[in-house]
C-alpha cells in the first residue's frame, strides 16, 4: 500500500489502545484531569463495572464555553507550553491525548462552568464524531459522562471481563489515587450503591483515619510513620510492620510528587529496608510520599504515566533503602507498645471459644551459655512498689520450654525466646561485622567437614569472606574441609550445617550491595545456630537478661526471618478474654 496520513478517528483510536485499557483507565484519566482543575471534591458514579457508564463531577476550576471544543482535539492542553514545561511537570496530565482518546472508543458528554463564567456548556461526542457545544445548567466545575466503552470497537469490548471484575478493577484505581491526594473528597457510586467515600484530611491523625477507611484499620494498627528529609529529598508515609506482610504485593502505594506510580526502582528500595525482618516470599505493606524537584524527576516515561525516571536512580534508591531500614530499626519492645501483632489474634473465640488448653507455669533451674549476653540488676517483680518496670517487665515462668511468660506494668508478656534470642545474637553480630568482625574462638581440635568436591573448591574461594565472618577454614582433601576458628556467639553447636549454610549464601557473583546482603544472611545463618533452642530451661535470671537485651536490640520485634518474637495482652485484653464485665 502507498504512504498515506491515517485518518484523525483512527489516529484517536490507536492513542485509546494506549490510554485506554478498560474502565479503570478511563476513570484513572478523568480523575486525574478533575485534580489538575484544582478540584476538591470528586464524585465518581458507575455502571456495570464502569463499561455501560462512568461520570466523573468535580468542583474545580471548569472549562469556558469558547475552549470546549478544543478540550477534545488532540494535544491540546492548559498544562504546558514549552519544553522546559515538561521537564518540571507538576501536573498528573499533559500531553492532551486522553479525552479525544476516551471520545474515540465510546459516547462521551462534557458539561462545564468555568468559575468566573455565569453559565455552563455542553459538549457530545459519539465514536469521534463530536457534535456543537450548546447551553447547560451546571454548577462551576466539570461533568465528564463515558457510556458504552468500545461499541464501536467490538474486538477490545470483547477483552473485557465481567462487570463485578472490571468494577474491582475501578475501585482499586479509586483508591489509589485518593491515597495520592488526601486533601480531596472522594466518592465512588457503583449501581446506585456508595462504594466508597472519604472526606479531605489535614494532619497524621486525621490522615490515619483516611487510610483507615481506605486500607482498613488493620493497616493503620501494624503501620509505622516515616518521615524523612534529606539532599532535596522527602520521604514520609506509613510503612507496615514486618509481621503483616502481604502474600502478594498488593498493599503497596508509592506516590511521587503527588501522583501514584509503580516504580520498580522505589519498590526495590522499600523491599530492601525489610531485607533484615521479612519473611522469604512475603511482600510489605506501605503508603509511602514521595516528594522532590520536578526537574529530577522525568514523569513522561510511560505511556499510561504509571511509571517515573530519576535523574539520580541511585540516590534516590540509596535515600529510601535507607530511611525504611532506620524506620524499622526503632521496632523493639517499649513501652505502651502493643507489640508486632494485635491482641485481637487471641481475642474470644480464638482461644475461649476453642477450649485451648493453657500451659502449666513453672519457675525452673538450669543453666545456659548466654555468650556474653549482658546481665544488669533487676528492679524486682512488677509488682514491688515502687519497681520501675521495663517495657517487657519482669520473667515470672516459661511455658513449654519455648516462650517466657512476663508481667508487666499493665498486664503480661509472651516471648519467643528463640526468636527473640536469635534477633539479639544477629544484631549484635552486624555490629561486630562493621567493627572488623566477630570474636572468634579457635577449637582444640579442628573438625573435619566433609562436602562435595565442588563445595570444597568454593570455600577456598570464599575463605577471606568467611574469615571475616569469623570462620576459619582450611582445604583438607579433595573433599574435606578443616574447621579451626568459629564464631565465639556459637560455641559448638551443629559447626558442619552452619559451614554447608554459610557456602550455600556466600555462592554466586554480584555487586557491593548484593555481597554485603550475603554475609548479613550468613551472620542470620550464625544467629539461628547461636540461638537457645526450645526445650532448654531457663532460670528467671537468665529470662529476664533476655527480656532487657530485647528492649535495647533494633529490630527486637520480629527474628530474622519475619516472625514476631512478642506480644502484649493488657489487662483489658484478658477481661475481654474471659468475659469479665459483661
Amino acid at each position: 500500500m502507498p504512504i498515506r496520513v491515517l485518518p484523525s478517528h483512527l489516529v484517536n483510536q490507536i492513542a485509546a489502545g494506549e490510554v485506554v485499557e478498560r474502565p479503570a483507565s478511563v476513570l484513572k484519566e478523568l480523575v486525574e484531569n478533575a485534580l489538575d482543575s484544582g478540584a476538591h471534591r470528586i464524585e465518581v458514579a458507575a455502571e456495570q463495572g464502569g463499561v455501560t457508564l462512568i461520570a466523573v463531577t468535580d468542583d474545580g476550576a471548569g472549562i469556558p464555553a469558547a475552549e470546549l471544543a478544543l478540550a477534545l482535539e488532540r494535544h491540546a492542553t492548559s498544562k504546558i507550553v514549552s519544553l522546559d514545561d515538561l521537564e518540571h511537570v507538576v501536573s498528573l496530565g499533559f500531553r492532551g491525548e486522553a479525552l479525544p482518546s476516551i471520545a474515540s472508543v465510546a459516547r462521551l458528554r462534557i458539561t462545564s462552568r468555568a468559575v468566573a463564567s455565569a453559565h455552563a456548556a455542553e459538549l457530545e461526542v459519539e465514536g469521534g464524531r463530536r457534535g456543537e457545544p450548546r447551553p447547560a445548567a451546571h454548577p462551576p466545575g466539570t461533568s465528564v459522562e463515558v457510556r458504552d466503552l468500545f461499541f464501536n470497537v467490538p474486538a477490545r469490548r470483547k477483552f473485557l471481563k465481567s462487570p463485578a471484575t472490571e468494577f474491582q478493577h475501578l475501585e482499586r484505581a479509586l483508591r489509589r489515587i485518593a491515597l495520592s491526594r488526601p486533601g480531596v473528597a472522594f466518592r465512588l457510586v457503583h449501581n446506585g450503591r456508595r462504594a466508597l467515600a472519604v472526606g479531605p484530611a489535614a494532619g497524621r491523625a486525621a490522615e490515619e483515619q483516611r487510610l483507615g477507611a481506605l486500607l482498613g484499620d488493620d493497616f493503620v494498627t501494624a503501620a509505622v510513620h516515616v518521615e524523612h528529609a534529606a539532599v532535596g529529598l522527602a520521604l514520609r508515609g506509613w510503612i507496615g510492620l514486618p509481621t503483616y506482610s502481604r502474600a502478594q504485593p498488593d498493599e503497596q502505594y508509592l506516590i511521587v510528587n503527588g501522583r501514584a506510580v509503580r516504580d520498580r526502582l522505589l519498590s526495590s528500595a522499600v523491599r530492601l529496608g525489610y531485607r533484615d525482618v521479612l519473611f522469604h516470599g512475603r511482600h510489605p505493606a506501605y503508603v509511602l510520599y514521595l516528594d522532590l524537584d520536578p526537574a529530577r524527576v522525568d514523569a513522561n516515561a510511560h505511556p499510561q504515566k504509571l511509571e517515573v525516571r530519576f535523574r539520580d536512580g541511585h540516590g534516590v534508591h540509596d535515600f529510601v533503602r535507607r530511611t525504611v531500614e532506620t524506620a524499622l530499626a526503632a521496632t523493639r519492645p517499649a513501652a505502651g507498645v502493643r507489640g508486632p501483632i494485635a491482641a485481637s489474634a487471641v481475642a474470644p473465640g480464638s482461644i475461649a471459644q476453642r477450649a485451648m488448653p493453657l500451659a502449666v507455669a513453672e519457675r525452673v533451674g538450669g543453666s545456659l551459655d548466654w555468650t556474653r549476653l549482658a546481665t544488669e540488676p533487676l528492679a524486682g517483680p512488677a509488682g514491688d512498689p515502687g519497681a520501675t518496670v521495663p517495657p517487657l517487665g519482669f520473667a515470672i515462668a516459661q511455658l513449654h520450654g519455648i516462650y517466657i511468660l512476663s508481667e508487666t506494668a499493665d498486664g503480661l508478656a509472651l516471648v519467643d525466646m528463640h526468636a527473640a534470642h536469635e534477633r539479639v545474637i544477629y544484631e549484635r553480630l552486624k555490629l561486630e561485622l562493621a567493627a572488623g568482625g566477630p570474636p572468634r574462638q579457635p577449637l582444640l581440635v579442628p573438625q573435619l567437614i566433609e562436602l562435595d568436591e565442588p563445595e570444597a573448591d568454593l570455600a577456598l574461594e570464599q575463605a577471606a569472606a568467611l574469615a571475616e565472618l569469623g570462620v576459619l577454614v582450611e582445604r583438607a582433601g579433595p573433599r574435606q574441609l578443616a574447621l579451626r576458628e568459629v564464631p565465639l556467639a556459637l560455641g559448638s553447636r551443629d559447626l558442619a550445617g552452619l559451614v554447608r549454610d554459610a557456602l550455600r549464601e556466600l555462592a554466586g557473583d554480584g555487586g557491593a550491595l548484593v555481597v554485603a546482603m550475603r554475609r548479613e544472611r550468613v551472620l542470620a545463618t550464625v544467629a539461628c545456630h547461636a540461638a537457645v533452642r526450645a526445650h532448654r530451661r531457663l532460670t528467671v535470671p537468665e529470662m529476664n537478661a533476655l527480656l532487657r537485651e530485647m528492649e535495647r536490640t533494633d529490630r527486637a520485634d520480629q527474628c530474622n526471618h519475619g516472625r514476631p518474637t512478642w506480644v502484649r495482652l493488657t489487662l483489658a485484653d484478658l477481661d475481654r478474654l474471659f468475659l469479665r464485665g459483661r
